[in-house]
């Protein structure tokens, strides 16, 4: 089966009727939770700015809570799947401050949580991806906050082996 162009699928949502695109809309939730807690957002993020991310912020935290154990396998699993829920979340937002702040809160907490301290070439691997993701997303904002973030960003980058 082929699908569509974004383009056709927009003309043909533009011929439809309110009642019909809630309707499409409610199946798309219903299909998938991660379609529902994207409409969840969208909907409620005009009102309260901050929702997404402090909801984000709590999502990544209980993912580092719920996962990790004393070896490193599985301390290597759950950062990995820390991970996933990270580009989750990042997926949508299109706000870079946003995104900067969900990669300093997954970096952080892979060293607050001691997955570094393994010493594992994935955990290690994956820490040293993000921090050159955040790197890249901050030289896209503006310069003043840029400066803002700079220290937490050599802050995360120190004691820390490349």
């Amino acid at each position: 089966m082929e699908l569509p162009s974004l383009n056709d699928l927009k003309k043909e949502l533009l011929s439809k009727e309110e009642k019909e695109l809630v309707g499409l809309l409610l199946e798309l939730a219903k299909f998938n939770k991660d379609n529902k807690a994207l409409l969840y957002f969208k909907l409620y993020e005009q009102h309260e700015p901050g929702l997404f991310l402090r909801e984000a912020l709590a999502e990544l935290q209980t993912a580092f809570m719920k996962g990790y154990s004393g070896n490193y396998h599985t301390a290597k699993k759950s950062a990995q799947s820390a991970r996933r829920t990270l580009n989750k979340l990042l997926s949508f937002s299109k706000d870079k401050t946003t995104h900067v702040e969900l990669l300093i809160a997954f970096c952080q907490s892979l060293r607050e949580y001691g997955y570094l301290g393994f010493r594992h070439p994935v955990i290690e691997n994956l820490y040293r991806q993000q921090l050159k993701k955040l790197e890249k997303v901050l030289g896209t904002l503006h310069e003043d906050v840029q400066y803002d973030y700079q220290a937490v960003l050599e802050e995360l980058s120190v004691g820390f082996r490349w």
